[in-house]
């Protein structure tokens, strides 16, 4: 996708040239500008590190941490020993991370209260002589970049140029020219000319913030509003790509969905601009803005429970270290308090109330504690929020929301949560980079998480460095091995797919993924039918010429729980149920597996479809946190969600009472009452009050028309929809919609009145 160009920018400031006659003498200007970065210079103090008056500095906990900060820079300051290979001797040059970071720390403790270092010259002048020999013998103008362009270009000019802004009064301004210099150029002001490669999402607002830091430092107006205008191209919607999709997908790296990685960098980002440059001549004006507290909601908060981020949308980063998920959900958490800030005042209270309930029901990771080691700014922000008494800590929403334009699903119902992972032609298997998510491979092969209460923390504590990579939960995989980062490093690992998605009403779902294995011949159908208590599990048409066995991992759980067994049911104590229909033989698995030094124990089920299996099939349904008395109850009960078809044709169940008729047509065709003539989903619900509601879907996004008919009598249609073209009541229902391709895999929904109703109301008149 390609932006705005610098052209662009340029014509509009030729334009403000033409206004120069109006403008104010150079002088005035000159003193306007004095004043603006006097202010973004306390802004971004204030914001990054914390109000004045957010925390006291005498009282606990920040009276410890910070005269921790103070004593780590002090030995910091202590132990420089500048030579031509080092500034520090633990730390040999170039480490691109290291020694910025720890000039950073120190500029920090000069700027931050309670330190014993609060603006001490000595630590200050250090401060500006550690950047002057850094940018001296590494990050010097001419240098050779080598290595991760990321490094050279965010990374290390933004520690620096912050440590910069920090220290400002002791920086020399032959050391703060010398920084500008060597930024200018690895970070010129083309970099921002095209909004394309690697200047896009949160690459594009990171680098946008490193150009806002260079102008603080620099005094330079001209980057101030190239940083601010640059950030332009980030806010629309895209329907391709990286950024923000219109169901509430954030996809980086062209195929990855991340919310969890960059999106909570660009979310961070951009809630940090916006509050800095409030209030100065470079505030951000760009209507399409909307887009970025439009996203919180749409977005971000789905993908958070109970204060964690879900690990479907944290790309390559699943295995960085133990409780990562806690840590990006702080990280969102951080920033949504942030953006609420200079948000409207209806946005700012529902946020304020998500976040609260986010920290009350984090008990895995208590978020205020953890924030307290980690961002004292975010910490004061919190515990604000959290004592405040007119602040309700919102409840999880229930509900099903589905993403089919990044292949994900996440539903919550009472006591539970569960969320899907996929691929399709758009988005892939997995991603592996920088030697990171090696063993990814199957997490888009239809992994299902879930938590039911008390599971907070089941995929942080070691889990992705000791589960079985063949056998994740919700999966199925041919057992070929694969090598470390099977599909090469950054490869683009999307299968052929396009059917892809589901259809939703918002409360139930049906979705369904065409599934190809990776590196494999595997091929099969895989739907999930979301229910209240339950998830009902399809799959069909599982075909195989890889010469090794085949199987569906029912799930594959961190726990040394008891599993007990029934007929057509097993149930895992403290976790829930299975309920496994007769013909299918459940195999099971307890395990201690060790990976990255940590041993875990773990009890997984699964079946076996064989060696080359040829249009194999499954029947499973997954009862999260219910009781071995239910799970039993419900495998005794098989009505209560009968197949209605389960083939490489249709897919589909019946749930009388949820009043719930739903089928993934696979390709065009009849299944119970339900008739579709192109591939789609179809979801009926019976609300029980004389209407139904019927919800389709194009997961391919290829229809140009669809018709759908539902072999129950019809009064009327009570509400339609904006595509429905044609509507047939009586004795049976039949709708006819236009073109579904433009609606990106979206639902649509139409309510009708069954025959039911209209005659009580006859008789009633």
């Amino acid at each position: 996708m390609k932006g705005p160009s610098r052209r662009l920018f340029l014509q509009f400031s030729g334009l403000a040239a033409l206004l120069s006659a109006c403008a104010p003498p150079k002088e005035s200007r000159e003193e306007t500008h004095a004043g603006a970065f006097a202010l973004l210079r306390r802004r971004w103090r204030e914001i990054t590190l914390g109000h004045p008056g957010a925390f006291d500095p005498a009282r606990e906990p920040y009276r410890t941490r910070l005269a921790r900060l103070g004593a780590q820079a002090r030995r910091h300051r202590d132990a420089m020993a500048p030579t031509a290979r080092s500034l520090w001797p633990d730390l040999p040059f170039p480490s691109l991370d290291a020694t910025p970071a720890r000039l950073r720390f120190m500029a920090r403790a000069y700027a931050l209260p309670g330190t014993g270092l609060t603006a001490e010259p000595g630590l200050g002048t250090a401060v500006g002589a550690g950047i002057a020999h850094y940018v001296r013998h590494v990050y010097a103008a001419d240098a050779e970049q080598t290595g991760n362009w990321w490094d050279w270009q965010i990374g290390t000019p933004r520690a620096l140029l912050d440590a910069a802004v920090l220290a400002a009064p002791h920086l020399t301004g032959a050391q703060g020219a010398a920084l500008c210099e060597a930024v200018d150029g690895f970070v010129p002001e083309s970099r921002l000319d095209d909004y394309e490669g690697n200047s896009t999402g949160a690459n594009r607002v990171d680098l946008c913030t490193v150009t806002l830091l260079r102008a603080i430092a620099g005094a330079d107006p001209g980057r101030a509003a190239l940083a601010a205008a640059a950030l332009s191209p980030v806010f629309p919607y895209v329907t391709e790509g990286d950024g923000f999709y219109r169901d509430g997908s954030f996809v980086q790296h062209g195929s990855v969905p991340y919310q969890g990685g960059y999106g909570a960098v660009l979310l961070t980002g951009l809630a940090t601009l916006f509050a800095v440059l409030r209030g100065t001549p470079w505030e951000i004006a760009d209507p399409a803005a909307r887009t970025v507290f439009d996203a919180v909601d749409r977005a971000f908060a789905p993908f958070v429970h109970d204060g964690a981020c879900m690990d479907l949308v944290r790309g390559r980063g699943v295995d960085r270290r133990p409780f990562g998920d806690h840590r990006r959900g702080r990280e969102i958490a951080a920033a949504v308090l942030l953006l609420a800030e200079t948000a409207p005042e209806a946005e700012r209270a529902r946020w304020r109330a998500m976040v609260k309930g986010w920290a009350v029901r984090d008990t895995a990771k208590p978020m205020l504690r953890a924030a307290e080691a980690s961002d004292l700014a975010f910490h004061a922000r919190l515990a604000a929020v959290l004592r405040d008494a007119t602040v309700p800590a919102a409840a999880e929403p229930a509900g099903h929301r589905l993403f089919p334009m990044s292949a994900r699903a996440v539903h919550r119902a009472a006591g539970w949560c569960a969320a899907l992972s996929m691929a399709s032609s758009r988005v892939a298997h997995y991603e592996y980079g920088n030697g990171e998510n090696l063993r990814g491979w199957h997490t888009g092969s239809g992994m299902l998480y879930w938590w039911a209460r008390g599971h907070g923390d089941h995929y942080s504590d070691a889990f992705w460095p000791t589960v079985d990579p063949y056998r994740l939960p919700g999966t199925t995989v041919s057992t070929r091995r694969l090598p470390d980062g099977a599909g090469g490093e950054w490869g683009d690992t999307r299968p052929p797919a396009a059917w892809v998605g589901g259809a939703t009403d918002g409360v139930y779902a049906a979705v369904g993924q065409h599934l190809f294995g990776l590196e494999s011949t595997l091929e099969a159908f895989k739907s999930w039918f979301f229910l209240d208590d339950a998830v009902v599990c399809l799959g069909a048409g599982i075909t195989c010429r890889d010469g090794v066995p085949v199987e569906t991992v029912v799930d594959n759980r961190r726990t040394g729980a008891r599993l007990t067994f029934g007929t057509g049911w097993a149930h895992l104590e403290g976790h829930g149920g299975y309920v496994v229909p007769a013909g299918q033989s459940l195999r099971t698995l307890r395990e201690d597996r060790t990976g990255a030094g940590v041993t875990r124990g773990y009890v997984t089920l699964w079946l076996d479809h064989g060696a080359d299996p040829d249009a194999a099939g499954y029947v499973y349904h997954l009862l999260p946190g219910a009781s071995r008395t239910a799970t039993a109850a419900r495998a005794a009960d098989p009505g209560r969600a009968r197949v209605l078809a389960n083939t490489s044709a249709q897919q589909g169940v019946e749930v009388p009472s949820l009043g719930v008729t739903t089928v993934n047509f696979w390709t065009g065709g009849r299944a119970g009452g339900l008739t579709a003539s192109d591939p789609c989903a179809v979801l009926v619900r019976d609300l029980g009050d004389g209407t139904a509601t019927v919800t389709v879907a194009d997961p391919r996004r290829e229809l140009d028309g669809l018709t759908v008919t539902w072999d129950r009598p019809v009064a009327a249609v009570a509400r339609g929809h904006p595509l429905l073209d044609h509507a047939e009541t009586g004795s049976r229902l039949t709708l006819t919609f236009g073109a579904l391709a433009a609606r990106e895999g979206a639902s649509c929904t139409v309510t009708v009145r069954t025959a039911a109703s209209a005659a009580r109301a006859a008789r009633a008149a």
